[in-house]
């Protein structure tokens, strides 16, 4: 077998990968290194353990959030809390509004896995009435130049869902 052709640039290295699966990047120095594509995949069972309700919610087509049961503080997470964060008692389940506001955004321009075929998306902060935080989705059927703070968007979930965060995201309120 040929010995790996040799890049100064890791840009060319990439491609070289792409087409061949090794190539070698020469350091300012000199020196080279071996580059390989090795894919990695892993099958990972865990548990959403006390968040477990907010998962199967979404594959419900509910949004579940918390509220804490001290009557005396009673706030309400949008992303779900097992206890409050603000005077430490115990939460309980409750469904959040279907629509929200946007309260901050972001367009990402790199995306994990998961979001490859989406890449570049938008990620928004939504902002429910009656609850004291956000919850972080994604924002689609929008571009960035028409997203604005305040603006009014409605849930959709997954038809078949993955039970993921992914089996929820936001679209602009019709």
């Amino acid at each position: 077998m040929a010995r790996p052709k040799a890049f100064d640039h890791f840009r060319e290295v990439q491609e070289e990968i792409g087409k061949s699966g090794a190539a070698i990047l020469r350091d300012a120095e000199g020196n080279e290194d071996l580059i390989i594509d090795s894919p990695y995949s892993i099958h990972y069972i865990h548990s959403y353990a006390q968040d477990s309700p907010f998962f199967l919610g979404l594959a419900e087509g509910k949004l579940l959030g918390s509220r804490c049961m001290n009557h005396a503080c009673g706030f309400t997470y949008a992303t779900p809390r097992g206890h409050c964060m603000v005077c430490g008692h115990a939460t309980t389940w409750m469904e959040l509004p279907r629509q929200g506001k946007v309260h901050s955004w972001t367009t990402c321009l790199f995306g994990g896995e998961a979001f490859l075929k989406e890449t570049p998306y938008n990620l928004a902060m939504i902002e429910f009435e009656g609850a004291q935080s956000l919850l972080l989705v994604r924002l689609k059927d929008c571009v960035q130049s028409e997203i604005y703070v305040g603006m009014p968007v409605e849930a959709r979930f997954a038809p078949e869902p993955k039970y993921s965060i992914t089996d929820v995201w936001f679209v602009p309120a019709k």
